[in-house]
Parts: C-alpha cells; structure tokens; sequence
C-alpha cells in the first residue's frame, strides 16, 4: 500500500502544493514541476515509485505545471518524505545538503540552523553581509528578506514542508535567482489529515517536539503545525530556542481552490561566529569574544487561490502581509588607541584609524582627530585612555521590515494548430518598507572574553569616569549609531509558453521584465550620502528545448538571463574609504551596478521502470554554465576584518557537469550523486584582503581561474534506506566535499580547507499502527572538520591571550545521537484527484 500511494505522487505548484506526506518517492521522468512562481493549488506532489504491476496515475496538470520531460533545465526534489528522515535535526536544510547535487554548507555561525547554503556555488545566506544568489520561495511568495536579501531557514517549520524544488534556468521566478530558485510548498488540510504527535531528545540537551494536525469536511480544510527547540549548542555559550508554527483554511469547489494561510516564529541563537584555530587547537568547543546573539521573529499572512476559468484557462494568484525582524548583539574586539601626541586630545581614547585616507583638502591631523571618541552626548570632552584595559564593543544592531504584495498569473493550454500548447502570463509585486538602527558601546573584554559595559566590573575602576559610554565619533565610520529608513519596489511581468513540435519535441520561449527601486534615508547625519533613490530594470529572456527519445531517456537544453539588483545594505556600503561594520552600520555608497547572469544547461535524463526485481531507477547527467557581469562581492578592510564594503567585479564564472541516479522499490530505497563545480574569477584585478598572510599591504591579485571561495570543487552524496523487518528500517548516508579556498584567499595563495566526509545513520521502528520510536546519528564517525574559514587579525586579545595564526574557522558539530517517538492518531493521506491511468509498469 506505501508504494501504491507513492506512485500517485506527480505534480507541484507555487501556490499551496500538496503531496502525500510522510512517503519515500523517487523522481521519475512523468514528474511534474512548477515552471512559473504561481500555480495551481491542490496538486499532488513528489517523485514516483512503483513496484512492477503497479500502475501511475498522473494528477492532471494546471496553471503553469509541465512534465518534468518538457522542462529544459534542471530541477532538483526533496520530499516531506525525506524531511522525516532528518526530523532529529529540525532542519530542512540538512535534507536539502544530503539529497541535492551541487549544494553545500558553510557554517559561518557555529549552529546548524543558521548555515550558508551554496548552490552550484550561488549563496542563500541568513547572514547580512553575504551577497546572496538563489531567490527563496514559500507557497509562491519570495521571502528574501527586504534589507539584505537574506533567508531564514530556521523560521520555516519542516514538519509543515510537503516539498521543496530546486529550479534552475527560470527567470519567472524574478530577481536573485542568478543560480536559481529554491521553492518550498507546505501541507494543507486537503492533502493531509489526522494527529500526529512527536518528542525527541538527545545530545548537547537538545529538547523537542511538534505537532501536526490536518481535517478536512466537505469542501472546508484546515492544517496546523507547530515544533519547538531548545538545547545548549555544543559549543560554549550557543544555545538555540525555536519556535514555529505554521496554518492553513483552505475551500474548494470542483473548478476552483482557496487558502488563507498564517505563520509565526520565533527562534533565539547565540555564539554566531567563527572562532581562531589557536582556540579550538586548545578546546574544540571555544569561541572568540561574545554575545554573538540573534533573535528573530516573523509573522506572514497570505491568501492564495485558483478558478478555472474555462476548460482550458485558469487564473492563479496570491496576496500577503509580512512583519520582519532581527536583532544582533555582537561583542567585538574595540580597535582603541591613544589619540595623536601632536594633537590637543592626546591622552583621550580614538578609534583606531590604520587604512584610511583622509578626505580631499583634510590633513592627517584633522583626520585623526575625528576619530575621538566624545562618550556621552556630542559635547562630551571625550574620554581618558588608559594603557593596559582590552577595550571592547558591544554593538547591537536591529532591523525590521514590512512587506506585502502579490501575484496573479494566468494559463492556458488550448491547441494550437492542432498541437499542445501550455502559455503562462502574469506579474507580481513586492513591498516593502525597513527600518535599520545600529550603535555600539564602549566596553572591556573580560578574561573570558565576554564583552561588558557594567560600570562595577573590576576593570572599570582602572578607567576614570568611564561608566557606560555610548561611542559617538565626529565622521561616521561604521561603529557610529546609525538609523536609516527605506524602502522598495520590485515588480515583474513575465510570459512562458512550451509548444509541442512533436510528440517528442517541445520548444519553450519566453521573459520577464524585472523592475526595482530601492530608496534609503539617512536619520542620524552622520551619512548624508546614504539617502537616495536607486533604479534597475531588465528584461531576461528564457529559450530551450526538450525531446522524448522514449518514455524512458529525455534531452532537455535551454538559455536563460536572470538579474540582481544590490540590496539596500550593499548600496549604502559601497565606499572603501568608509566601510561598514559589517552588518552593523551604513555609510556613503558610490552607485553600485546590478549583476547579470547567462546560463547555458543541457543533460539527459530519465527512469527505467522493472530495472531490477520490480524496482525503479531514475537518474540524469547534466552540464551547466552561468557567466555573470558585474558580480557583487564582499570586501574587508584593512585593521578590522568585520569592517567591510561591496564592489562590483567585471566577470565570474560558475560552471560544472552533475550526474546522479536512484533506485526505488517496496523495501530499498539508495542514491548517489556526484556535481563538479567550478566557480571562478575571469578578470584580472586587485582587491583588498587585509588579513591575507600573504597579501601585499592587504592586497591581492586575482587572476582568470582563480577560485571563489568556500566552493568544494568536487562534490559526492550517497545513501540508502532499507526496511530490515517488518516495521524496522535502517537507513545511512555519506557527503563528501572536496577542499576549498578560505574567504579572503580570491587569488588562491594559501592552503585550503581540508577536505572532508561526514556518514550519519537514521533508523525506525513502527511498533504499531500509531507508534513509532525513532533515532538519528549525525556524523557518526565523529570527523572534525570544517566547512567555513576566513583570516583575521592576530595579536593579544583581551591583554592576556597570544594569537598567531590568522585563520579562524568554524569546526562541524561532532557526533551526535537524537531520538524520540511519534504518535499518530488516525492519520491519513489524501492524494489529489488523478486522470485516466497513463501507464502501466
């Protein structure tokens, strides 16, 4: 009965998607996927499995749904059924690095809920400052955060996740998705029904739990999902506490489908950074300075629905309101000095000014002067520097953002001159207004390396009349307060349409205009050359072509453009001469051009049913190029690498070769894959990288074919799951990534990371109907590694702690064990009405 249900699993769309939760699918040529960012809702969902003498029925197709074998470009799965695999990590993203070619991890944050995802080395990144390159979408609204472009996994509760596509080759799906577009579809009541209920626990005090519950009377349903987490982290002072929940109303009529959707969260997460190799060679678990903390919330409501308008058109579209915000407390390293001898302030504390240039007409004295430190209020006479204290910062910065906007998208699939015909037309719109404010306080760093402000810690009486100063400096610098207010408006039209030649033969053309206005104001004074009003507009075509040589082998080939406009936050930190304090503050910004990319794709694929003892092996081989113009890119400067700007780069490169297979049937399920990716300069240029060892007065020379960091070359996945006995299914897999450049190392001088492999092993046990026990070990072999490194800048910290080595990197979680039960009460699965059967294995 589990592969029967299984093989009902076909289709996707944008809008509120369905699958059969809880069954393992394999991806299968008949597959269908979203090519447009709004779709029909109620679709089945998935990959196909049957065993020989099984039949497929495929849901019919809506709106701008296509058979995977029309598709000329690549589009990459992960089921609810494989999100149940990881439910100990409470995290989508895990499932999405173990299961998808070409994608890896960098953990920049220490806490797996917070990591970089790199997609065939394109980033979506929960870190403000990361310049980002995959668009993220949830039921068909874009959740790129308004300020930075960031995305926020962690607010996403995966119990609630029916499937998520990865598609490339698309430019439908609007601005950022320079790689391609991640879209997540989540459950709702018409696709899942009854009570299911889960706890677990395990290492490092990991506490949690979640609930489901989905109901559906007559032409009413209703969804309700809800987890939470707690546990202490494995390193030191890095807990995590997760709260999430997620509904949907939804009605339907033979003709048409409504949902009116609302989701909350809130998640707590704190040691957010990497630490130097001369700490963790003493104890794994150490991190630099700290708090390093992140609180975030989100609230969204949205609306979403399809009618049909005729037989052969219908009309799709959704509606949403999003809240937004985050804040972070980050205790840092103060970079304070003695202010000039030859100036009237010597004797007072200045912020350490190595790098910059003074202004055209200003002289280095005056230069120098600026950088006083006043304390409180702005006729303050500054404060007294006293030799010895490790002066610190505790810098908060806070952002919210407001959005709302929509989408409506109309599709047709009449005949024309007497072949098949699917046309898609729509727009979209986005809003949103953001506030960001940043400020830092003076402190000491104690000795262990917490960053306090208290007026009664102990090295506060070595400071005369220090107290709690705000740090207030005459230019603005990027520790200055900062607030700026703006806004944007993105806006899209697009049209797509696949013409059948053949039977075999399918031609698919189609663009999108992409339009956007980003407007910043300054509120302080200090960075007048903040305010402005930037505009970028492009259109992006899309041309490709597939043919069925036999239901079993497919060709498929396209081109296609896509566009990123720069984010407010890279806008307004563009000036070498005055960077930020990365993601802390905002300074003057010479205008920054928006990155375009072409990408070529061409590949086989497909699925041989009755392969071996009744089983289904699918699989593909692919290749891939995607040349950008004026790629964005993050640069440090010189004293403090968390100080930083953006600048435009002439060209890079992404490019590489993916192959992968999977075989299904009843009792076994396994995977391998294999991606190359070559992500590469193609310029010849000078860029700044202080903390290079082997820089050049913090610089370096890239040259054509040097490697973009953080990007594993060579890159391989494999895993299986088997069911041993009756209801007990034992389950390992293994990712292997080959080394990669530090962040800092663009011209390729230093050693790598290492490589690295990591093997985790999951099993289950149905003791009955409604009870199964469960249990997950993540990186069984307990391989320190690391995935994220980047250089800093040595030296004494805190007055007592020699550092020498300029790498600082961020070790993975070793081994850890979680386990836990879950109950269901009645719970079904309700597939999507099906067409006649189209085939029989």
């Amino acid at each position: 009965m589990r592969a029967l249900r299984r093989s009902l699993i076909a289709s996707v769309a944008l809008l509120p998607g369905s699958a059969l939760a809880q069954e393992a699918v394999s991806l299968s040529e008949i597959s269908v996927v979203a090519t447009t960012p709004v779709g029909a809702a109620g679709s089945g969902a998935g990959r196909l499995a049957a065993p020989a003498g099984e039949t497929v029925a495929v849901p019919r197709l809506r709106g701008g749904e296509q058979p995977l074998y029309k598709i000329p470009s690549t589009v990459e799965t992960v089921t609810a059924a494989d999100l149940d695999i990881d439910r100990g990590t409470f995290n989508a993203v895990a499932t999405l690095a173990r299961r998808t070619p070409g994608l890896n991890l960098s953990d920049s944050q220490g806490n797996a809920n917070r990591v970089d995802v790199t997609y065939r080395g394109f980033t979506a990144s929960p870190v403000q400052g990361v310049p980002q390159g995959l668009a993220v979408y949830q039921n068909g609204v874009r959740i790129n955060e308004a300020f930075g472009d960031v995305v926020n996994f962690d607010l996403i509760p995966p119990i609630a996740i029916q499937r998520i596509d990865v598609v490339t080759g698309n430019p439908v799906f609007g601005l950022n998705a320079l790689g391609g577009a991640v879209n997540i579809q989540m459950k709702n009541g018409f696709t899942w029904q009854g009570t299911e209920i889960t706890a677990l626990g395990g290492s490092d005090g990991r506490i949690a739990g979640s609930l489901q519950y989905g109901k559906m009377i007559g032409p009413w349903s209703f969804y309700f999902a809800g987890d939470g987490l707690n546990d202490r982290g494995w390193r030191f002072q890095s807990p995590s506490t997760i709260g999430r929940i997620y509904s949907d109303l939804g009605y339907r009529t033979p003709d048409s489908e409504f949902h009116l959707i609302g989701q909350f969260a809130r998640t707590f997460f704190g040691a957010a950074a990497a630490t130097p190799v001369d700490f963790t060679h003493v104890d794994e678990r150490a991190i630099f300075t700290y708090p390093q903390t992140t609180t975030q919330q989100v609230g969204t409501l949205q609306v979403t629905g399809r009618v049909d308008i005729s037989p052969t058109w219908d009309l799709a579209g959704n509606a949403y309101f999003r809240r937004y915000s985050n804040q972070y407390v980050d205790g840092n390293d103060g970079d304070f000095e003695n202010c000039s001898s030859r100036s009237s302030f010597r004797g007072r504390l200045c912020f350490e000014d190595d790098g910059f240039s003074p202004a055209a007409g200003q002289s280095q004295l005056d230069f120098r002067n600026q950088f006083l430190i006043l304390g409180r209020g702005v006729n303050a006479p500054g404060i007294p520097f006293t030799g010895g204290v490790p002066y610190g910062t505790l810098d908060v910065t806070k952002t919210e953002a407001t959005g709302y906007g929509g989408s409506l998208q109309a599709a047709n699939r009449d005949r024309v001159f007497d072949h098949g015909n699917s046309f898609v037309v729509g727009g979209s719109i986005d809003v949103a207004d953001y506030s960001f404010k940043s400020s830092s306080t003076l402190g000491v760093i104690n000795p262990d390396l917490s960053v306090t402000t208290d007026p009664n810690n102990p090295f506060y009486g070595t400071i005369p009349g220090l107290g709690t100063q705000q740090i207030r400096t005459a230019g603005a610098l990027g520790i200055a307060p900062s607030q700026v207010i703006g806004s944007n408006l993105y806006m899209g039209l697009y049209a797509s349409d696949t013409f059948d030649v053949t039977d075999r033969l399918s031609l698919t053309a189609g663009a999108r205009l992409n339009f956007a206005r980003i407007t910043t104001q300054d509120l302080t004074g200090f960075s007048p050359d903040v305010t402005g009003t930037h505009y970028f507009t492009k259109v992006n075509p899309v041309a490709g072509l597939t043919y069925r040589f036999t239901p079993e082998l497919s060709l498929y080939g396209g081109y296609s453009e896509s566009n990123r406009a720069p984010t407010p936050l890279e806008l307004a930190c563009a000036n070498p001469d005055r960077p930020c304090l990365l993601p802390n503050s905002l300074v003057a910004d010479p205008p920054l051009k928006q990155v375009t990319a072409q990408t070529y794709e061409v590949g086989f694929r497909g699925a041989v049913p009755n392969f071996y003892e009744g089983g289904l092996l699918s699989y593909k081989l692919g290749a891939f190029r995607t040349d950008l113009t004026n790629d964005i890119i993050q640069l440090a400067t010189p004293g403090n690498a968390a100080r930083g700007y953006y600048v435009n780069v002439p060209a890079t490169r992404r490019q590489g070769i993916e192959v992968a297979a999977e075989y299904t049937r009843g009792d076994l399920s396994l995977y391998a894959n294999y991606a190359l990716i070559d992500a590469t300069y193609r310029f010849n240029g000078t860029l700044s990288s202080p903390n290079n060892p082997l820089s050049d007065d913090g610089a370096i020379t890239v040259t054509p074919g040097n490697k973009v960091p953080l990007v594993p070359e060579h890159q391989i996945k494999a895993g299986f799951d088997y069911l041993l006995l009756p209801g007990w299914r034992l389950g390992m897999n293994v990712q292997a990534f080959s080394s990669s450049y530090y962040r800092g190392d663009d011209s390729n001088l230093n050693r790598k990371l290492p490589a690295y492999y990591v093997l985790n092993l999951n099993t289950s046990y149905q003791v009955n109907k409604n009870l199964e026990v469960f249990g997950l070990i993540t990186n069984l072999t307990n391989n320190r590694y690391a995935n994220f490194g980047t250089f800093f800048e040595p030296g004494l910290v805190a007055n007592r702690y020699p550092v020498t080595d300029v790498r600082t990197t961020t070790l993975a979680q070793p081994l850890s064990i979680y386990g836990g039960i879950r109950y269901v009460f009645d719970a079904e699965v309700v597939p999507a009405p099906v067409e006649p059967l189209v085939r029989k294995f």
